[in-house]
């Protein structure tokens, strides 16, 4: 067990809300392993009010990830400068869930809205397939025929197919490659423009949005521009 297979396995944890590896975004401040497996793991956010159930998220799966490397004795998550790291942190550590760690202020556990969030992150991957597509002169009934076998391999369509099976989507050579993220159904012809329509809106609105928050971090914490 080293250093390196931390942050490895940090890299598979996403930001929820813009779907990208909390190791890219920054928000990895420091890792290490000791010599018998014990390891730990310290998180940063772009500001010290970001949200409490997006952050508990982050720290959840980084401690999921981390904890379950093989040669991993125990796994310490510690989130930074926010103003809830305390119950954020705690309720990670003792595996009590949102509403036990923010007992009389959360109604819910945070299913939902990882749900939500993958939908997104579906329609977001489905701009980044079906542009290239488009643009070489597929138009929307052809798109609505395609299987996501008779597109091309790319990291874009392995990303799709991660993200709608995360969801319990069909993610199959078979499978159509435009459907709706919500019940799963095929996107029919007619409906293929507005569909992409609010792929594209989806996909822009998470990148301006990791845009911002790798400003945000950057202001923060003083790191140069190339670092982060």
């Amino acid at each position: 067990m080293t250093k390196s297979d931390v942050l490895e396995a940090l890299g598979g944890v996403r930001d929820p809300e813009l779907d990208e590896p909390i190791t890219t975004l920054g928000f990895v401040a420091s890792w290490s392993v000791s010599p018998e497996g014990d390891a730990e793991v310290h998180l940063r956010l772009p500001t010290y009010f970001c949200a409490p159930n997006f952050a508990f998220l982050m720290v959840a799966d980084a401690y999921d990830a981390v904890s379950s490397l093989d040669g991993v004795h125990s796994a310490r998550i510690v989130l930074d400068d926010h103003f809830a790291s305390d119950a954020i942190n705690d309720g990670v550590a003792a595996r009590a869930g949102f509403i036990r760690s923010f007992e009389g202020e959360a109604t819910a556990e945070l299913d939902q809205l990882r749900i939500d969030f993958l939908r997104k992150a579906v329609m977001a991957g489905t701009d980044l397939v079906c542009r290239p597509l488009a643009a070489a002169g597929t138009g929307p009934d052809d798109l609505a025929q395609l299987r996501l076998g008779d597109v091309p391999p790319s990291p874009a369509l392995s990303r799709l197919r991660e993200r709608r099976a995360e969801l319990g989507l069909p993610a199959g050579d078979e499978a159509p490659l435009l459907i709706d993220p919500a019940s799963g159904d095929r996107v029919p012809a007619g409906a293929v423009p507005l569909h992409l329509r609010r792929a594209r809106t989806t996909r822009v609105s998470l990148d301006a949005n990791g845009s911002i928050c790798r400003g945000m971090l950057r202001h923060r914490y003083d790191i140069a521009e190339e670092e982060s």
